[in-house]
């Protein structure tokens, strides 16, 4: 990613800095919304929210963080002693994540992840980054090539959105305008921007648990249990079969 595109980074590297500032999620369909930004990339274990608390104690072993962003997750497992490797496209993040401390940082896309990194025992997707896969068919073959650089007895810890738990109607066309065209109702097509940056277009998948079944079946894993959020949000603990 080149430094005119990396918008998340220039957010995240801006606050560790001590500046102020959110990032805008703008969507193909003209729809725009501000994200908790920063400040939420930031947050300490004891003020998160219950499901990732939850979810966040089912890593174990040697661990994957992808999409690790400033390094919440990977920092706080690294301090409770597991070995964690964290990956994330933006070159400022992984850079900030450096800096507070996590050095088993890189800059690599999901679809670039391979064996080269060596064999996990958990890969962790929080922080709603079940979204990363991007497609229904994405997600199946990246599901199926993380199969064959984890443990026996791996787990992907992942966090989604269910699109449907709306009654929003710019979103609820949306799933429509989708459908018309051959996606999932949830497969959004945004960027992010924050001051002068601007990222790429990129394809981000929101999900129902039962979608994500569906995405997981013949891949290898299966999902053992759903921790639901009082919103729409859920974490799925997925292990091997």
């Amino acid at each position: 990613m080149k430094n005119h595109q990396d918008a998340y980074g220039h957010q995240v590297y801006d606050f560790y800095a001590g500046k102020g500032g959110y990032e805008i999620v703008e969507r193909d369909d003209g729809h725009f919304s501000i994200s908790g930004g920063a400040p939420y990339y930031f947050t300490e274990y004891k003020n998160r929210r219950p499901h990732e608390k939850q979810g966040i104690k089912y890593a174990r072993g040697r661990v994957l963080d992808i999409g690790c962003g400033a390094g919440r997750h990977s920092l706080y497992l690294w301090k409770q002693g597991l070995n964690v490797v964290g990956v994330d496209r933006s070159p400022l993040a992984v850079k900030v994540c450096k800096l507070r401390g996590l050095k088993k940082a890189k800059v690599m896309p999901i679809t670039q992840i391979n064996p080269k990194l060596g064999t996990f025992d958990t890969i962790l997707m929080l922080g709603n980054n079940f979204g990363l896969f991007g497609s229904f068919n994405r997600a199946r073959w990246l599901l199926k090539r993380f199969h064959r650089f984890t443990s026996p007895n791996a787990r992907i810890i992942t966090e989604s959105r269910d699109p449907y738990n709306t009654k929003n109607p710019f979103h609820l066309n949306y799933h429509k305008l989708n459908r018309s065209r051959g996606r999932m109702s949830g497969q959004l097509r945004i960027r992010i921007r924050y001051q002068s940056y601007a990222t790429p277009w990129f394809d981000y998948l929101l999900v129902s648990p039962d979608e994500m079944k569906k995405i997981l079946a013949g891949t290898g894993w299966r999902v053992s249990r759903f921790l639901k959020f009082k919103d729409s949000s859920y974490i799925a603990i997925i292990e091997k079969e």
